[in-house]
């Protein structure tokens, strides 16, 4: 069966996945003499770095989430369908879905990654990730669940379990989670549960290497570290967590943290794409691929952002899995295919580093950027811009930037709110 999309003289781009890279990508060649088709399991646009203000009940899911089709309303050469993909037939030029399948001219991966676990299946069953806005609602619901049964529970251990929280992981994710989560533990539990000893709750930050926020310089590490610590939050370096029960995180010096919650943010995987070649996938589940963004061993299949694994002389193990890599990744190969259109020889891709940043709650943050190095409330302003302007939709924008404000000003939120979808009958009758 074949998707029901018409035909068309134009050569038909397949791009697949609506994140960064694939968004950046349909909307640079919408205007163009082609035929863009943009498959993703969602209708929407999720923006990843604001996940953790969702699970932190500072935003609310649909402030940091864009509608795709609103991004193309009266464009008549793009198609979007909301379906997953099971394989891809590069001989025939096929994409296959549970709709049909999809024939290409030129396929476009931008499918992204997932949450890694390093093959540790109790740990993939029992942790909390948080790669995507369904996961980041899930774990403020979770939160806010144990906070409330903690209030009646008597027994001093079984409550340390349900209020303490141990985060996996010191790259700008955990970290920024860790100061969050100080943060409400300091100025928005105490008057949600007066009754609660707030004092009782740890957050445990754990992280692998000797220190936090890899990528970015050691002045930025060290600062992030001494927020962290002025925030209570307790890090600990050179340990790794073996195992979760769903009540103690057990960790590589032998020692256990009493816990409900693992939130897990200690690296992410490739997402798969059955059909390719198997030399084409390497370390990571990443898709190897040339300066063109070509997937190795393939003709007409590309991959850009978090997928594709590119080698140059400075980033020898490919380039940093950010949303800065995805976009300039697509604005590039948005420019090659209009040159093939004309007839004219492609340009290899390099990368340029536009920095890094880090928040870790009210006035704190930093900021690695080209030639510059900021650390603190000036850090912390240029962090809130950056984002800001890259949210899609201007009610989106306006939205952030009241909620900002007002918490900026109050300290309070009013999005702690616990809601559970209600489950489908058939899914509870197969328990």
């Amino acid at each position: 069966m074949k998707i029901n999309i018409p035909e068309s003289d134009q050569e038909r781009i397949v791009i697949v996945g609506g994140g960064f890279g694939g968004l950046t990508l349909a909307r640079l060649l919408k205007k163009q003499n082609y035929q863009v088709v943009l498959i993703d399991k969602n209708n929407y646009h999720q923006f990843q770095p604001l996940f953790y203000q969702v699970a932190m009940a500072g935003l609310e899911p649909s402030s940091i989430a864009f509608p795709l089709r609103k991004a193309f309303q009266g464009e008549k050469n793009v198609f979007i369908r909301v379906t997953e993909v099971e394989r891809v037939d590069t001989e025939k030029k096929q994409l296959h879905t549970p709709l049909g399948f999809c024939n290409y001219d030129h396929l476009i991966l931008a499918i992204g990654a997932d949450t890694n676990f390093f093959g540790n299946e109790e740990i993939a069953r029992k942790a909390l990730p948080m790669k995507s806005v369904s996961e980041a609602l899930h774990l403020r619901n979770r939160i806010l669940t144990d906070f409330e049964i903690a209030l009646s529970v008597t027994e001093y251990e079984r409550r340390q379990q349900l209020i303490d929280i141990v985060i996996v992981g010191g790259g700008p994710t955990g970290v920024e989670v860790a100061g969050a989560l100080a943060e409400m533990k300091r100025y928005v539990l105490p008057k949600d549960y007066p009754q609660l000893d707030t004092d009782e709750i740890d957050i445990h930050l754990v992280e692998g290497a000797d220190r936090l926020l890899l990528g970015m310089s050691d002045e930025a590490s060290q600062k992030a570290l001494e927020f962290l610590e002025g925030l209570d939050v307790k890090v600990r370096f050179n340990t790794m967590v073996t195992g979760f029960d769903g009540e103690n995180a057990m960790l590589s010096d032998k020692t256990q943290i009493p816990a409900h919650k693992l939130i897990w943010a200690a690296g992410v995987i490739g997402n798969k794409m059955p059909g390719l070649p198997r030399d084409s996938v390497v370390k990571g589940n990443r898709l190897k691929v040339d300066r063109f963004n070509i997937v190795e061993g393939t003709d007409s299949v590309y991959a850009i952002g978090d997928i594709a694994f590119m080698e140059e002389e400075d980033y020898p193990k490919g380039h940093p899995q950010v949303a800065q890599a995805a976009m300039q990744h697509a604005k590039h190969l948005a420019g090659n295919l209009k040159r093939l259109q004309k007839g004219e020889k492609m340009e290899p891709f390099s990368y340029k580093d536009l920095g890094s940043m880090a928040t870790i709650g009210r006035n704190r943050a930093v900021a690695d950027l080209p030639g510059f190095k900021f650390q603190g409330a000036f850090a912390w302003l240029i962090w809130l811009f950056v984002h800001l302007f890259q949210i899609l939709g201007v009610k989106n924008k306006v939205f952030i930037f009241i909620n900002w404000v007002w918490n900026y000003l109050t300290y309070d939120q009013s999005l702690r709110l616990i809601i559970r979808p209600k489950k489908d009958p058939a899914e509870v009758a197969k328990q």
